[in-house]
């Protein structure tokens, strides 16, 4: 069949790879796709919102199956675009993907069905927010209700910071429309952990562990990125824990969705913080995490195309999601200045390599090709993605693949996994 994957980041990269594996893709399109995508697929210049334009590409490029890999266009009904149309697709419908695009309605989901979570509040009126303020607990969590490109969390260590906070995210709308409504919710301590998922309504399928590593600098300081490097599996997702989430997380979220009347059909991202009350959700993403996908799916042993049918067919309970028994870490190669001001166009040079190590990959996420020439366009322009026996193998590897790119004001954190690349094997 042919394949249409509607995305341009290093996650589209990632899905691109693993659809050119199966058997099951004659033909994969990109829209609008990137200087990496391009390898495994003729990309079209259309945007991710352009849904019109998407439609009739699909219709005339007479696609099979359409992947839906951001969180805009699958929060904007794309995916309801696209069956209306008559044209198959992975992703959740509109009213399904504001398990993502309303960090509100999750909360209250998790409250109305005892999904373990933070405490929070909901508010739409600022001086109601500054209000409550005056008698939380610190440090405290303030969220835009809507998307904000992964930045829209601020945690706030004192009141005064708290009160910059609301006035950042609903009086100067830093972050558009998405902060029309803010959550406010405790702040929780412990280890991060991502798990990604398989659901077709009815069943789920959970995905290897990963982590993220969301601050620019070493040391986890400097500013909330779209991350900066994450590695897979996590050693503190151990199986204690891994039942425990399946019993009163995992299931009991695509119960409550279809319960609401909002059936999920897609990928479920999981961010979880590992307490010391125990596993409670940060976040629910409706697509792959970006960097996540970059570690998870190359460990993948499945056909991507036939999990994904399973999801739309409502068949997952007969797919055995099986990964490989090793590591994966990514480092993202990014611009200087990131997330704030950098430079781009810069060429880059020594991507051949990777053709020559098997267990190595670049995924791009912000280039363009220019001339026949490969430049930065973005502030995370690649990643970096290496296997090993182990964390401490995959990192090694990854960091030496790393030093095969360059281009000038390339930037790149050092310690992606490095706080745990010693706690292998797992607790």
């Amino acid at each position: 069949m042919n394949v249409l994957i509607v995305g341009s980041g290093g996650r589209e990269h990632a899905i691109a790879y693993c659809v050119a594996k199966s058997e099951k893709a004659d033909k994969i399109y990109c829209t609008p796709g990137n200087a990496g995508i391009a390898q495994y697929a003729e990309c079209a210049p259309i945007g991710a919102m352009e849904f019109d334009k998407i439609v009739a590409f699909a219709r005339e490029k007479e696609i099979g199956l359409v992947i839906v890999g951001m969180d805009d266009p699958l929060v904007g009904g794309l995916v309801d675009e696209l069956e209306a149309a008559g044209i198959r697709a992975f992703g959740p419908r509109k009213e399904a993907a504001i398990l993502e695009g309303s960090k509100a309605f999750s909360k209250d989901l998790m409250k109305k069905y005892k999904i373990p979570t933070a405490s929070y509040e909901n508010f739409t009126d600022a001086d109601k927010a500054l209000a409550y303020l005056e008698t939380a607990k610190f440090p405290i969590v303030l969220k835009a209700d809507g998307l904000a490109l992964g930045k829209g969390v601020l945690i706030c260590s004192d009141l005064e910071e708290a009160r910059e906070g609301v006035k950042a995210i609903m009086q100067d709308k830093k972050f558009g429309d998405a902060g029309q409504k803010m959550v406010i919710e405790e702040f929780m301590a412990g280890r991060e952990v991502s798990v990604l998922s398989f659901v077709d309504g009815d069943t789920i399928r959970t995905m290897t562990s990963a982590q993220d590593h969301k601050r620019a600098k070493d040391g986890d300081t400097g500013l909330n990125t779209g991350g900066m490097g994450t590695f897979s599996p996590s050693p503190f997702y151990t199986k204690e824990v891994e039942e425990f989430c399946n019993k009163y997380i995992y299931q009991a979220t695509v119960d409550a969705m279809k319960a609401e009347g909002r059936p999920f059909k897609g990928v479920i991202f999981f961010g979880l913080m590992l307490t010391e009350e125990g596993p409670k959700v940060l976040e629910y993403n409706a697509r792959f995490g970006d960097p996540e996908a970059q570690v998870v799916l190359p460990r993948m042993k499945n056909d991507i195309i036939e999990v994904m049918e399973a999801c739309i067919d409502g068949t997952l309970d007969k797919i055995d999601l099986q990964f490989e028994d090793n590591a994966a870490v990514c480092v993202v190669l990014a611009s200087d200045g990131y997330p704030v001001s950098y430079e781009k166009g810069f060429p880059v040079t020594g991507l051949e390599e990777f053709e020559k190590h098997e267990g190595c990959y670049c995924f791009h996420a912000g280039t363009k090709l220019d001339g026949g020439q490969i430049v930065t366009n973005g502030g995370r322009v690649l990643g970096v993605t290496a296997k090993g026996k182990d964390l401490k193998e995959a990192r090694a590897n990854a960091y030496a693949a790393a030093e095969w790119v360059q281009f000038d004001n390339k930037y790149m954190r050092r310690d992606i996994g490095k706080a745990i690349d010693e706690a292998w094997p797992r607790p």
